[in-house]
């Protein structure tokens, strides 16, 4: 379900009348409603270590250096080089003395810093991507702009839980009419989504409504 159609969607159950084309969202709950799918959209897929954002990489760390630029787009999780997996340590500061624990890499303003080999080795990156939509070429951008974009996380529930989730930041009065109903559709679809796209059964994705 693209953007222009979560719009519609959310227009639907506020008991507003749809648009035919994304340039006649002019009106201020419409840009209301935009913006709020944008935000909510954003904070669900960055709540937790969702499988669907889930992405890898290979970087060559040179012989005789132990950094590299860190061009990864997101969150890292795993690094692992020749099949020995890497634990993060924050004292970066222990890499410029090469008195870091074994088997482990820290982070330093736009560097990976790791140890130093006498040979190039690949680097392979496990991470969570930072971005939360596509384009209708399915290229990854991080906001829904166009009417065309959709977002990553599955349409199963995209849906419910960004239009509910919508139509209830929207009115924000738990005494609107259909305020219990968005709530509780909103929550089942969280829910359902919890169970079956986390990265693991200890995976506890949150997100928090705020009335506005």
């Amino acid at each position: 379900m693209n953007y222009l159609e979560l719009i519609n969607k959310c227009l639907v159950e506020l008991n507003y009348k749809q648009v035919a084309a994304f340039s006649e969202l002019t009106k201020n709950d419409h840009k209301k409603i935009k913006n709020i799918l944008n935000v909510l959209n954003t904070e669900i897929c960055s709540s937790d270590r969702w499988n669907f954002l889930q992405r890898r990489t290979e970087i060559v760390l040179p012989k005789n250096t132990g950094e590299i630029e860190n061009t990864i787009d997101g969150r890292i999780e795993t690094i692992i080089i020749d099949g020995q997996r890497f634990e993060y340590y924050d004292d970066f500061e222990k890499f410029f003395t090469d008195t870091q624990p074994q088997n482990t890499y820290s982070l330093f303003n736009d560097k990976i810093l790791l140890p130093i080999y006498n040979k190039d080795k690949t680097v392979e990156i496990l991470y969570y991507t930072k971005n939360c939509a596509k384009d209708y070429q399915g290229k990854e951008k991080f906001a829904l702009e166009e009417s065309q974009d959709i977002s990553l996380i599955p349409d199963t529930f995209a849906e419910p839980v960004l239009v509910y989730g919508t139509c209830m930041r929207l009115k924000g009065n738990p005494q609107h009419v259909r305020f219990s109903y968005w709530l509780s559709m909103y929550k089942d679809a969280l829910a359902n989504m919890r169970s079956r796209v986390s990265a693991s059964m200890d995976s506890t994705p949150s997100v928090k409504m705020f009335r506005r």
